[in-house]
């Protein structure tokens, strides 16, 4: 099941305060954030859209290496506080902000294509063609080498074209094998 938190939940103004004495006891200048990121696939490629409001395209970073896929940035507050004016409430979001996220196999690394609008950054990464098992023929050798039945030796004989399972002998064999079979006198 599904659980979604809308913004009118008493949890919610309770998390912002949490949030709120942090970032002012710690500060937000130098720190970092983590953007939302959406994720969809089809049979084509995977699409990620990462939030980057009040970000330039210049400021962000994208490396695809050893199937890792690394996005990277900084958001520069750029709020100057005088005699007459000072914040009271500051929610967004500033310093540099690190996402990678494990590449699964079957996609193009080399083919990954990145897009800015409106502060969306995002990604299309083509799916490769998966590369199909290959049946390999295995090549039978010229000659067959069959063993003697009592002699221990190796004959070598070309195949006589006969179906598989039966024997091929030459004469000289069949009379080897009579020698052995006969009683001596």
């Amino acid at each position: 099941m599904l659980y979604r938190m809308t913004t009118g939940a008493p949890i919610f103004g309770l998390r912002r305060e949490i949030d709120r004495l942090f970032e002012d006891t710690f500060g937000r200048e130098g720190g970092s954030f983590t953007p939302a990121v959406d994720i969809k696939e089809n049979t084509s490629e995977i699409r990620l859209e990462l939030e980057l409001p009040g970000i330039k395209p210049e400021q962000v970073e994208i490396m695809a290496e050893n199937g890792v896929l690394t996005i990277r940035g900084e958001k520069r507050s750029e709020r100057k506080e005088g005699e007459d004016d000072r914040y009271q409430v500051v929610e967004r979001s500033y310093g540099t902000f690190v996402r990678t996220f494990q590449l699964p196999t079957g996609v193009d690394e080399d083919q990954i294509k990145a897009e800015f609008d409106s502060g969306v950054l995002s990604l299309s990464i083509p799916k490769a063609a998966l590369p199909q098992p290959k049946r390999i023929q295995i090549n039978g050798s010229q000659r067959k080498e069959q063993a003697s039945v009592g002699t221990g030796k190796l004959s070598s004989q070309q195949p006589t074209g006969k179906p598989s399972g039966q024997k091929s002998t030459t004469t000289s064999q069949r009379e080897r094998e009579n020698e052995m079979t006969a009683p001596s006198r």
